[in-house]
């Protein structure tokens, strides 16, 4: 009877991708909302630039950086147990 330990190693297995998931997604949210935040700052410069009198020469806008989450891709699945 190995199934019920096959479950369990499957199980954890999906457990940890899961973790590991959740960790790439958060990184991404992360990455994500600090671009939105630099593109409204930006957005708020240039509608600035639209709006004021001072000459555009004197105003310059701020370039974005922002480093991208490194995604392993590994094997969704375990290699399924002989029951033999």
């Amino acid at each position: 009877m190995d199934t019920l330990p096959s479950i369990a190693n499957t199980l954890g297995y999906l457990q940890h991708h899961l973790q590991e998931l959740t960790k790439c997604q958060n990184a991404s949210e992360h990455a994500i909302n600090t671009t939105l935040i630099g593109l409204t700052a930006q957005l708020q410069q240039l509608t600035q630039l639209m709006t004021s009198p001072t000459p555009a020469s004197t105003i310059a806008l701020s370039p974005i950086s922002v480093p991208l989450p490194s995604i392993s891709h590994s094997s969704p699945v375990p290699a399924a147990p002989s029951n033999q």
